[in-house]
């Protein structure tokens, strides 16, 4: 049975290329994970920040470096993207942000990011998120990105109004975090906001 309508995206719209280096000219890259990152990476999830906002720890620097080379994988089956955050200057990582949740037929991915302790407070998710913005939106063609994060997190929220991510609804216990069940706000942006 045909389809009514076409699909947004086409398979390959991203695998056909080498995942690419974003710069955000105001010095940050976002760039394709590497297995030197794996120590940083490892560290970040020590913080107990983290620990508070994700639903993953790290044991070791083996099970990171597994992280890095699923994550690099997933850009070949078009399933997530997701990017090092590092300072355009020293390399030196800064975070992530990623595309998650894929639907290139509709068009559709779930924006997602977090910071080391020592880059919070100084624009690097916001600056991130606004790159992979425009590169999802305007160069590649996705037509919807939203962003959750849970209520109570009031930086995501600031992160996601500073770049442009409307204010949809509450998710009503959406996710289960350590703590307990966590209400979560959606925003999205769509092509053209």
């Amino acid at each position: 049975m045909p389809y009514l309508n076409s699909a947004v995206l086409s398979a390959g719209a991203l695998a056909r290329h080498s995942q690419p280096t974003i710069p955000t000219a105001d010095g940050l890259l976002l760039r394709p994970w590497a297995a030197k990152d794996a120590p940083a990476v490892y560290e970040a999830f020590q913080d107990p920040v983290i620990h508070q906002w994700h639903v993953r720890a790290a044991d070791s620097l083996d099970e990171v470096g597994g992280w890095i080379d699923e994550w690099r994988q997933e850009w070949e089956r078009e399933e997530k993207a997701q990017w090092a955050v590092a300072d355009a200057d020293t390399d030196r990582l800064l975070g992530r942000v990623a595309l998650r949740s894929i639907l290139l037929e509709d068009g559709l991915a779930e924006v997602a990011y977090w910071t080391v302790a020592q880059a919070r407070g100084q624009g690097v998710a916001a600056r991130a998120t606004t790159a992979l913005s425009r590169w999802a939106l305007d160069e590649i063609g996705f037509h919807r990105l939203e962003l959750m994060h849970a209520v109570r997190n009031v930086a995501s929220c600031r992160v996601a109004a500073k770049t442009g991510f409307a204010l949809e609804g509450t998710k009503r216990s959406a996710l289960l975090h350590q703590d307990g069940w966590h209400d979560m706000h959606l925003h999205a942006r769509v092509r053209g906001d």
